[in-house]
């Protein structure tokens, strides 16, 4: 009888250990990843008061062997908004979490928002990631959530997209005291948009993918607004309340990071269009001004950009009380002619080989400008600071085609090769009691600190002409009647 019974527990036996070394089998491949339900965890509640969402992420092993993920973890760690439940276990961190083949699991992601609570506490955006780490294999899904009351033009799922606006002549005024926060490309025509005293304009941007008719895949810089041919733009900003545009991102870690939006755009014969006491910061570009359009700038700020703070072509701009600085290329750039008049700005150039101004009455066609369009230009800086890194702090490019008038009355700049024979030897026939500096002089109080009031010792002091209107300064003091200061800011003795 026992006899007849071994044959059988042996065919048992040899069936059990091939099915637990199949079963039991950790594969190692790098090749064995995850897969997931979602590449993005989006808590897309709208919160109006404090509030949780919850949101489900499944995780699926689709090889025939189990997988060991070595760990799961959200990247920003204890200090993460988001909190996770992994299969049962509330935590946001495990270690050595074995999936059977052809199995999966559930994670629970959920956040909790308070919208009232200041940017800094609440952002707009709240961005981490679940990371997991399986074979030497680092993959991760986004967890994204809005954190803010905030207005959303047009919506918070606009990014990637162009939106274009229209009123029929008449005007929109953002006057909500909650901020505004701008996904895609906001475009306005046929309308005047109004930005009230206070209101704050905090941009989405990125790289956002388009794809043309014929299926060819690009890609541009989003977090725009545009205003078009048809179309102004009023920013009634005031020293005490001023307008504020840059981007949305509002950690301590991207308060001075450049290029997180592409900027403000006036687009060809937009006109009429006036900015007073606004700020203007973290761009691509600060301010673009297309042909035949025309602008205002007062009492306004343009700094950290990651090309121009301000780009014309064949434009009309006027600026007054103006401060550009820490901009990736030159700070104030004019194309293909135009007319422009700077009263009392300041422009500093630090920390790069770039050109605080930099004025041409042309535009090449083609990298070696055999063809190149020309129109007529007509400048006039008074009372300003050409001040930089660079030796050669102003840029001049005639196609000597056309009429090239440039005139710098009472400013202080700094040039060395543009007074070359070959170059712009006449550049002070062109001036009037304008002093080239150093890069040594005593200029402004602390570069380093972008603090570009006057140094005490400032050889800006008292070289300015007084203008009719302009009696106070970007820190609305008031300027020496009779010899004021050079630049945005007077010198205010204690």
């Amino acid at each position: 009888m026992l006899k007849n019974l071994i044959p059988g527990l042996l065919v048992l036996l040899i069936i059990s250990v091939w099915a637990c070394s199949n079963d039991d089998e950790i594969l190692t491949s790098p090749d064995a990843k995850l897969e997931f339900s979602t590449d993005t965890l989006t808590f897309d509640t709208v919160f109006t008061q404090i509030g949780s969402a919850t949101r489900i992420l499944k995780l699926y092993n689709r090889n025939e062997q189990s997988i060991e993920i070595q760990s799961i973890s959200i990247a920003s760690g204890a200090n993460s908004r988001f909190r996770l439940n992994i299969d049962g276990e509330a935590s946001n961190a495990i270690q050595n979490l074995i999936i059977p083949g052809n199995d999966s699991l559930y994670i629970f992601g959920e956040v909790t928002v308070n919208p009232d609570l200041p940017v800094s506490e609440s952002p707009f955006v709240i961005n981490d990631a679940i990371i997991f780490e399986t074979n030497g294999n680092s993959q991760e899904v986004v967890l994204e959530a809005w954190g803010q009351n905030a207005i959303y033009v047009p919506d918070r799922f606009s990014a990637d997209s162009i939106n274009i606006f229209g009123c029929n002549g008449g005007e929109i005024v953002w006057n909500d005291p909650k901020p505004y926060v701008i996904y895609g490309i906001v475009a306005y025509d046929d309308c005047t948009l109004v930005l009230p005293a206070g209101a704050q304009l905090y941009f989405h941007g990125g790289l956002a993918r388009f794809e043309d008719e014929e299926g060819n895949i690009g890609f541009y810089n989003d977090g725009r607004l545009v205003i078009g041919p048809n179309a102004s733009l009023r920013s009634e900003g005031t020293f005490d309340n001023p307008v504020i545009l840059q981007g949305d991102r509002l950690e301590e870690e991207f308060e001075e990071v450049s290029g997180q939006w592409y900027g403000l755009i006036f687009n060809p014969e937009s006109t009429g269009n006036i900015i007073s006491h606004t700020v203007i910061k973290n761009s691509v570009q600060g301010v673009v001004v297309d042909s035949l359009g025309s602008l205002e700038l007062y009492y306004s700020q343009i700094y950290n950009s990651s090309s121009n703070g301000l780009f014309a072509r064949a434009a009309t701009v006027k600026a007054e009380n103006c401060l550009f600085y820490n901009n990736g290329a030159t700070a104030i750039r004019t194309s293909l002619g135009g007319n422009y008049e700077f009263n009392y700005c300041t422009v500093g150039a630090f920390g790069n080989d770039q050109q605080s101004i930099a004025l041409s009455n042309g535009q090449c066609l083609g990298d070696f400008c055999q063809n190149f369009y020309a129109k007529e230009l007509n400048a006039t800086m008074r009372n300003c600071i050409f001040f930089g890194s660079n030796s050669d702090q102003i840029g001049l490019s005639d196609f000597e085609v056309v009429d090239f008038n440039y005139s710098f009355d009472h400013c202080l700049v700094r040039v060395d090769e543009l007074l070359d024979a070959e170059s712009h030897p006449d550049f002070f026939d062109n001036t009037n009691q304008t002093l080239s500096v150093d890069r040594d002089a005593a200029v402004f109080a602390d570069i380093n600190e972008d603090d570009y009031h006057l140094d005490t010792l400032s050889v800006a002091e008292n070289l300015a002409i007084p203008i009719v209107g302009l009696e106070l300064d970007l820190d609305n003091e008031l300027r020496d009647a009779n010899t004021p200061d050079l630049g945005c800011y007077e010198y205010q003795y204690e």
